[in-house]
């Protein structure tokens, strides 16, 4: 690490950065203990968050039985869309401002969370229009001033690290690019994670729930380091969520990513295997510390477009009406081509992280970390049956301009990439994520 530079008049990168997470509860069973925490909250009229396979499922039974034996009056919401949608955040956001409600609970993957930290903005600023809080380019990125209510985040998988984040993500319908709000006001008061409902997953649904740890950890311990950040805030309150990588979130992310190595194959080949899954739904809060406040970078900011131009793949496991790539899929499928691409900013920490995924690299050259990297990340993947590349999911050659134009809106994300890319690198990234084996 180089010394952090210090404040200074005219200083045009960043010098300074923050932690903020959600209080975090971790214990098998400790869902039923949300109608106490609501009470203890004063909570007089509570709104639950879910989508319509899991109201019918155990983790959201066992938090309205913990509701209804704490006297809390609540309404349900089950309407959430499985990768939502600006139209699907809306209506959510409708509910909430007609309830009036003085809590939330989310039980559900990040779709659900996501959802339910955009209703609580939005029904807490009913004056604001839709594209005020959207991060920009394509909404105006308005800092959150406003008090929001209490929030309580009950991730029923293990991958997204919503309970910990202020960030909510969306498809934008319009522009088929998704696309989110980042602020630290949004994230949840507090988020129990219950190891239990992770038994409640289908292989496909750990298995990529899985890769958006992986990749949460990878691109947030790769990231472009905060103090080379630009612009240096003028205010505490426009320092962005994603900083850049950074002692603090380095730590979270490397062990997220030896939490991956070690248990995620076994989490998706035994459904039972209890220690893997809880595991994995640990890693998963815990590269949301990571990048909640170092950011992700390139695997993201592709991945946006591959999930918002999908046409007719739908992923097994997901029990949807519409075509889905699922968010853990489609950021991991260009993870080889983009740690090749970054490798050569920061070699070792690229060999590092490729030596936790199993690679020998004690007889490695620097400049072989990137090939090292994506070489390893390919064997995991196909160890895990994963799709052979985009080509695979429905995309071809003719597809990579609209892929690139959806990936230039999210510069939230992409300038944390260690290395700048041109809108050609992008196209040579997405060329090479075609095929992965």
């Amino acid at each position: 690490m180089q010394p952090p530079g210090l404040p200074a008049s005219g200083k045009t990168t960043d010098y300074a950065f923050e932690m903020a997470v959600s209080n975090i509860r971790y214990g098998a069973g400790v869902t039923k203990e949300v109608g106490m925490d609501l009470q203890n909250m004063g909570a007089k009229n509570v709104c639950l968050m879910t989508d319509k396979n899991l109201s019918q499922l155990p983790p959201v039974q066992v938090v309205m039985d913990s509701l209804v034996k704490n006297g809390i009056n609540f309404k349900v919401y089950d309407n959430v869309r499985v990768e939502p949608t600006d139209r699907s955040f809306m209506e959510a956001i409708e509910f909430a401002k007609k309830g009036a409600f003085d809590a939330y609970v989310a039980v559900g993957g990040g779709s659900t969370m996501d959802t339910c930290k955009a209703a609580n903005l939005y029904a807490s600023s009913p004056h604001s229009d839709f594209l005020d809080y959207v991060n920009a380019p394509i909404g105006k990125g308005k800092p959150v001033s406003v008090p929001l209510k209490p929030l309580i985040a009950v991730p029923t998988t293990s991958g997204t690290g919503s309970e910990t984040t202020g960030v909510a993500i969306f498809d934008y319908e319009h522009l088929k690019v998704k696309t989110g709000i980042a602020s630290r006001a949004i994230k949840p008061t507090l988020g129990l994670i219950d190891p239990l409902h992770t038994l409640h997953m289908p292989d496909r649904v750990v298995a990529n729930s899985g890769f958006d740890v992986l990749c949460h950890a990878l691109e947030s311990y790769t990231a472009l380091p905060y103090h080379m950040r630009s612009p240096c805030p003028s205010n505490p309150i426009t320092r962005p969520a994603y900083q850049g990588s950074n002692p603090i979130s380095d730590i979270w992310a490397i062990h997220a990513l030896r939490i991956v190595a070690k248990y995620l194959k076994r989490a998706v080949r035994n459904p039972d295997d209890l220690e893997a899954r809880s595991n994995m739904h640990l890693a998963s809060a815990f590269a949301g510390i990571g990048f909640g406040n170092a950011g992700v970078h390139l695997c993201h900011g592709m991945s946006y477009p591959i999930s918002g131009l999908v046409k007719t793949y739908k992923a097994k496991d997901y029990n949807v009406d519409h075509p889905l790539v699922p968010h853990g899929l489609s950021v991991v499928l260009t993870s080889p081509a983009v740690f090749s691409f970054t490798a050569q900013m920061s070699p070792e920490r690229h060999l590092e992280t490729a030596e936790i995924l199993g690679a020998d690299t004690h007889t490695a050259r620097i400049p072989d970390a990137g090939p090292i990297l994506a070489d390893t990340l390919r064997k995991f993947l196909f160890d895990l049956d994963v799709d052979d590349g985009l080509a695979s999911i429905g995309y071809s050659k003719a597809d990579i301009p609209a892929l690139v134009k959806g990936t230039l809106p999210q510069e939230r994300v992409t300038k944390l990439a260690p290395r700048p890319q041109s809108e050609e690198d992008l196209s040579a990234l997405f060329e090479a994520s075609m095929k992965l084996y």
